[in-house]
């Protein structure tokens, strides 16, 4: 039987490599895999459908599903990130805590972005600052590739900053106060520093009352695909898991680093006493409270044109995992 030939868009990541490599293939689905940076990649797919199967920005999957646009999730989640570490302040700006952004003007890439959404969640639920607490300024890095337009409540203080400007040298400049965004901004530095300087510890203990590590992105496919062949999502799946598991599988390698980082090993055991042996869990069985809490943001924040469900987010051969 012909093999079903697909292009997927992922990131470099070693969770992914096998696919990448070919090592690993999932069954009756030839890949044919093109790696992009992630603005590029879910540009491409949210906008013009280019891939068949594709890494997309959570939070932009649940604005375009609840929107009723015909793609589809299966619960791999190729990037996790705790976000205390993507919070940045300008030291003229009198920002200690984060009780300090209360009326201060903060820099935001794309207001959609995951991200930012977790930002914006955890400082409200841990902090008590709402996003209408703050100004939000929108644009610089990253603003080209806009994968999604959404209208913002009204209670949203909230305006573009003109083209050819970046956030980072705004909040350096003092024409920002702070920043928040996945990327760290060129601007780190004497100016630019983080709101939380010890942000390990801020986010283990973040980690330590809610379990959740922050999901920032999913794995969308064309829906017809999906419909055509029922058996696809499920593939696709077992296909990420093993690509997973040789990850770890490298991991374990201690005689010589496999990666560049000379405590590789602490870091390794340490996360593990943790988090477990699968830091990086798929399926929703592992995830629910994250995908709930993803979910309640993305409506919450007024992006979502209503709070997606589980069942709703997921192909229905995948829900089980």
């Amino acid at each position: 039987m012909a093999r079903l030939a697909l292009t997927l868009a992922c990131g470099d990541y070693d969770r992914t490599r096998a696919l990448r490599t070919g090592e690993v293939q999932p069954d009756g689905v030839e890949l044919n895999v093109v790696t992009l940076a992630p603005e590029e990649m879910f540009y491409r797919m949210a906008r013009f459908r280019e891939f068949d199967v594709s890494e997309l920005s959570l939070s932009t999957y649940t604005v375009l599903r609840g929107r009723g646009e015909p793609l589809v999730a299966i619960p791999v989640f190729p990037s996790f990130s705790f976000r205390h570490s993507s919070i940045f302040v300008g030291t003229h700006a009198g920002i200690s805590v984060p009780k300090d952004l209360a009326g201060k003007r903060v820099g935001v890439p794309k207001y959609h972005m995951t991200a930012a959404v977790w930002i914006r969640g955890m400082l409200e639920d841990e902090y008590g600052v709402a996003p209408r607490d703050m100004i939000w300024f929108e644009g610089g890095e990253g603003s080209k590739v806009k994968e999604v337009d959404v209208t913002l409540p009204p209670d949203v203080r909230h305006q573009l900053v003109p083209d050819g400007r970046t956030l980072g040298d705004m909040v350096a400049a003092g024409d920002l106060d702070a920043y928040v965004g996945a990327r760290r901004p060129a601007a780190f530095g004497a100016r630019v520093t983080r709101l939380f300087p010890d942000f390990r510890q801020a986010e283990r203990a973040y980690y330590e009352k809610t379990g959740i590590f922050p999901i920032m992105h999913t794995l969308v496919l064309r829906e017809e695909l999906a419909r055509a062949h029922p058996w696809l999502p499920r593939s696709l799946y077992d296909a990420f898991v093993e690509a997973k598991r040789l990850a770890y599988e490298r991991l374990n390698f201690t005689a010589a680093l496999p990666v560049s980082l000379p405590w590789l090993v602490a870091e390794v055991e340490e996360t593990r006493a943790l988090m477990g042996g699968d830091p990086f869990p798929y399926g929703v069985a592992k995830n629910r409270k994250t995908l709930e809490t993803l979910a309640g943001y993305t409506f919450g924040q007024g992006l979502a044109p209503r709070r997606l469900t589980i069942p709703e987010m997921f192909w229905e051969s995948t829900l089980a995992i």
